[in-house]
């Protein structure tokens, strides 16, 4: 974030349920959060922005820019699958974590008392990089994620993915019209991203973070930023 300020005015908002945002009942199909986000840049001031979404986060970027390109200058997704593009069944290599995640209650009740010791293995697992994030992180992840309707918060993004997939089919011929960036890493994502999104856009490029896992902006942060800046200012004359 840092060495993005020094270009652009830079936010980084806690969506709906989590850090800091208000864990609110309903609300987390990925609709409505492009809603909030779409308020949010508006509130701002802004008339469009550069918009960067990771996992739960470029999915909601991903609505976002269809339902509001006119605010989405650019897009780029990191090391997410767009709605409806997700493989569900660990029977068939998809992760075991969606089904639990998205089962009624089950998951509150097994993970209560123990948020500390399921995020940080959880995010361990996802890491290439093992000592990438660091225990201090963590420890702030499951704090809050540990307060009162945190972990619910944090299921219900999984638990709309099927709702989110369905909202979806209405624009399953709609186009990008922006440019876009997609950034996965080698042992995250890989090139499914770029491929999910070939028939979405006419403006696409991918690039792999050959040694990171999910997490690239923490494994691969200085990768990620070169990558960002260098999208950004593509087709920009310089003002003297």
């Amino acid at each position: 974030m840092p060495a993005l300020a020094s270009k652009f005015t830079v936010v980084a908002p806690d969506l709906r349920g989590l850090g800091l945002s208000e864990k609110t009942q309903t609300g987390y199909d990925k609709h409505t959060i492009a809603n909030d986000v779409a308020a949010l840049i508006k509130h701002l001031g802004e008339r469009s922005a550069i918009v960067v979404g990771h996992d739960m986060g470029g999915k909601v970027a991903y609505v976002l820019s269809l339902l509001y390109p006119e605010l989405v200058t650019k897009l780029i997704l990191v090391d997410c699958m767009p709605p409806g593009t997700e493989n569900m069944d660990p029977a068939k290599g998809g992760m075991w974590h969606y089904g639990f995640h998205m089962a009624a209650e089950f998951p509150e009740m097994l993970t209560k008392g123990r948020e500390q010791e399921y995020i940080s293995a959880q995010m361990t697992k996802w890491l290439h990089q093992k000592d990438a994030i660091t225990q201090d992180a963590l420890d702030e992840y499951a704090k809050h994620y540990a307060s009162p309707g945190g972990m619910t918060a944090g299921f219900n993004y999984y638990r709309t993915l099927t709702d989110d997939a369905k909202f979806l089919t209405a624009y399953a011929d709609r186009k990008f019209p922006m440019p876009i960036l997609t950034v996965a890493g080698r042992y995250g994502v890989s090139d499914n991203l770029f491929k999910a999104m070939m028939q979405k856009s006419d403006n696409l490029k991918g690039v792999i973070a050959e040694e990171s896992g999910h997490f690239v902006p923490e494994e691969e942060p200085v990768f990620l930023t070169e990558q960002i800046l260098n999208f950004a200012h593509v087709g920009k004359r310089m003002k003297h």
